[in-house]
């Protein structure tokens, strides 16, 4: 139990504290050729780190499939679609949309991994979503129906859905078996060549400022935002299901919120401190709610995903 709390923590605080980091990579690079360099980072030191210390990095072809969807789903798509959605968005609303992971990874735990759902479960999730939408209140009430915005609500939905489909995944890869370190090593490897290979082929102009603000950033997200909170945060996963993981990406903007309070000045507004408290009632009625994944053997046909398609 208390080994979840301080993953759960952790996870929260490092990724609540990445959106300050974010704003020092925006500017003269485009923010796709900003995350590929991010994974791209992310996965060499992860890689070297495997070499060095005489991790296993020999796996089936079966397992780099599986490693591929992880890249795909969590490493990739899904930055890609929220950074164009945030483009037609405030980040604000972009933020309440993406909560809805949480949704979607309850129904499609259920779905593919046959994971049980709960009332409680989902009356944390709804709960949780409706204090997100309060904190952002002022955002969704100045949301202006055009067909530019639909398009980014749509992709936010989208890049919520195909998040969720990654959660599934690497939770699918755990009970595989697949060790944690060397599936994210090889995820991200692949998600950074699916991001390079997008911004090569949209025409994006590669460029990398040699400024302080910029490599430091760069470094503090792909060693603390990717490398060290996925690696806690699909640990997590793995101990309490994708369900209840997902919890900690909702709360992850109010940190941010929290950040920017002592850094940028935020004002909180009755709504937000209502929707705030909202946000713990719901964490605290998912997460004590009694889910207990079922962990049937391997070799049991209860545990063959579910086509999807892609195969997110």
């Amino acid at each position: 139990m208390i080994k979840n709390l301080l993953l759960y923590t952790f996870t929260v605080l490092i990724w609540g504290s990445t959106w300050l980091a974010i704003k020092f990579q925006l500017g003269d690079v485009a923010p796709m050729i900003s995350v590929a360099y991010r994974f791209s980072l992310a996965a060499i030191i992860l890689l070297i780190f495997c070499t060095t210390t005489g991790l296993n990095l020999r796996f089936g072809l079966k397992d780099h499939m599986n490693m591929a969807l992880l890249g795909t789903f969590l490493f990739s798509l899904n930055y890609w679609l929220v950074y164009i959605s945030e483009i037609h968005l405030t980040s604000g609303l972009v933020a309440v949309i993406f909560s809805s992971i949480v949704l979607f990874n309850t129904f499609n735990g259920y779905l593919i991994l046959r994971s049980p759902i709960t009332l409680s479960m989902i009356m944390g999730a709804v709960i949780g979503i409706l204090g997100i939408a309060l904190v952002f209140r002022n955002e969704i009430v100045s949301f202006d129906f055009t067909n530019d915005a639909l398009y980014g609500l749509s992709l936010g939905f989208v890049a919520a859905f195909i998040a969720s489909l990654g959660n599934i995944t690497a939770e699918y890869s755990q009970k595989r078996g697949l060790p944690i370190v060397q599936t994210n090593a090889f995820g991200m490897t692949y998600g950074a060549i699916i991001m390079l290979s997008v911004s090569f082929l949209s025409g994006q102009t590669f460029t990398f400022p040699l400024s302080l603000s910029y490599i430091g950033s760069l470094f503090y997200l792909s060693v603390l935002g990717s490398i060290v909170a996925f690696g806690l945060y699909l640990t997590l996963l793995g101990r309490i299901g994708s369900a209840k993981a997902a919890y900690s990406i909702m709360l992850t903007p109010i940190v941010a919120l929290v950040f920017s309070t002592f850094f940028e000045e935020y004002q909180w507004s009755t709504s937000a401190f209502t929707g705030l408290a909202l946000v713990l009632i719901g964490n605290v009625i998912l997460l004590q709610s009694r889910f207990r994944m079922q962990k049937p053997p391997m070799n049991t046909p209860d545990l063959k995903p579910v086509p999807l398609g892609l195969e997110n």
